[in-house]
């Protein structure tokens, strides 16, 4: 829709020559002009937001909407829409034609689209107050900005002479906001509810989670957020939101208009919920926020949804190795909390994937941070790992004790015997029992003269060694294993 009438708009040129830095006082009239053809925004919206930086939105308006072929607009649509994913809906209605006005009113586009007209430059005296009004015909707004002034040829700059810049008109390819314009074929006049669908880039979602370990209580306090960050382009406004944990198929990267090209943006992961909110669908979970959220473009929002306490939860000591070596210095075995995320532990959801980060008090009571470990999305029902790092106090030593070649049947490849020896200490007050893994060994592989049994996991031996309190363990096997 052309704007025609005359609009003044006050710029202030800054530092930076040929830099405009200005206050379009007649945005608000053109936004107002807008809204009478389309609405200023959404009577309501919603927003699903997925892991791959993608977020489907659902924005409907109430229209009053004339017989047959008519041009809405619809301003106030995601500034990084996919235009080629657009759907609408409504009663009576079909789509005969779509487009989507990204090219944005600001004061460097203003001056760029009066290059080879005429503006009024309006000059005042710091002195005396009087102003000044010449006409002048911009030559250009590159690095700055040229003009003929009366026969000369002047460069707009801050020289602290106080100068405004008066435009005859707004250009009718700018837009005060991202603006949708569709041609409908509507079956009757009336007024009736009209949907857009459509997928944006520029919205990501990510959990972060707090752990509150008490080693004595054997239990854990878990806190959940989901925090959204919206680079969008524009503000959602009491958007009923949903987050989606899981990785949906995205088959092409979206065109950004604005740069002309394709470009996937990096996958961010997790988030976090309240138990039993979660909803499956088509292998996805589907995780809506409490309440509707008002998401401002470029700010972040986070939204607390998990909070139990009193969760079961043990720590457990962690050594793995995926090859037969001697270690000339002991090595620390890894630290882990555990928890279920079951019904019957308080948790009884499926846990999105993210960070967690974990806390255990100290003698005195006072919180203290011991690490922090990434957790993939978990189902309900399952045992949720966290690793926080290294002990310094429980220490596994291996050591092969023999190591030979093995003919198993002639003309097959050689395997090879290990005689390994793995001296568990522990220097806690307390007992431990460590799990010390074997990994990466062949399907077929042989264990044998264990001193302690060992549990067979796909490809992996797994040790329970208890070690008492400032005391050690040694843990003798005989492996057979090959390529």
């Amino acid at each position: 829709m052309s704007v025609r009438r005359t609009v003044r708009h006050s710029v202030r040129w800054g530092l930076m020559a040929g830099a405009a830095m200005a206050v379009l006082a007649g945005a608000s009239a053109v936004a107002a002009q807008h809204a009478q053809d389309g609405g200023g925004g959404p009577d309501a919206v919603s927003l699903t937001v997925y892991n791959q930086n993608v977020a489907l939105v659902e924005d409907t308006r109430s229209l009053d909407i004339p017989a047959g072929r008519s041009r809405r607009e619809f301003p106030g649509v995601s500034a990084s829409i996919r235009p080629e994913t657009v759907g609408l809906s409504g009663r009576g209605l079909s789509v005969v034609e779509q487009n989507f006005d990204y090219d944005l009113l600001t004061p460097d586009r203003l001056m760029q689209a009066a290059v080879g007209g005429e503006i009024g430059i309006v000059r005042t005296n710091p002195g005396t107050g009087a102003q000044q009004t010449d006409r002048a015909r911009v030559l250009a707004a590159n690095e700055g900005v040229v003009l003929e002034v009366g026969g000369k040829i002047e460069v707009l700059r801050d020289d602290g002479v106080p100068t405004r810049v008066i435009f005859d008109e707004v250009p009718s390819n700018l837009r005060p906001r991202p603006t949708l314009s569709v041609t409908l074929d509507a079956e009757g006049a009336g007024r009736r509810d009209v949907t857009l669908n459509y997928l944006t880039t520029g919205l990501a979602w990510k959990a972060d989670y707090v752990a509150r370990y008490d080693e004595t209580a054997g239990t854990l306090d878990l806190t959940g957020w989901v925090t959204i960050n919206n680079q969008s382009g524009v503000t959602f406004t009491n958007a009923r939101t949903r987050v989606v944990a899981g990785d949906v198929s995205v088959l092409n990267a979206p065109y950004d208009p604005r740069t002309g090209s394709y470009a996937r943006p990096p996958a961010p992961r997790g988030a976090g919920t309240q138990a039993g909110a979660a909803r499956g669908l088509a292998d996805v979970y589907v995780y809506p926020l409490p309440e509707p959220v008002t998401v401002a473009n470029n700010q972040t929002k986070q939204v607390g949804l998990l909070d139990v306490s009193g969760v079961p939860a043990s720590k457990r000591y962690v050594f793995e190795m995926n090859r037969f070596d001697t270690l000339n210095e002991p090595s620390g075995a890894q630290v882990a909390m555990t928890f279920s995320n079951s019904a019957t532990s308080g948790v009884g959801a499926p846990l999105p994937a993210g960070i967690v980060r974990v806390y255990v008090n100290d003698a005195a009571g006072e919180p203290r941070f011991v690490g922090e470990d990434r957790v993939a999305h978990t189902p309900a029902g399952s045992d949720i790992v966290i690793t926080t790092g290294a002990a310094f106090d429980v220490t596994v030593q291996p050591r092969v004790v023999q190591e030979e070649t093995v003919q198993r049947r002639r003309g097959q490849t050689p395997w090879t015997r290990y005689q390994m020896e793995y001296t568990v200490r522990n220097a806690r007050p307390q007992p431990v029992v460590v799990e010390v893994r074997q990994t990466e060994l062949s399907a077929l592989a042989e264990v044998s003269d264990q001193s302690i049994e060992a549990e067979r996991r796909g490809n992996s031996l797994i040790w329970l060694v208890p070690v008492p309190a400032n005391g050690e363990t040694r843990l003798t096997a005989t492996v057979v294993t090959g390529d």
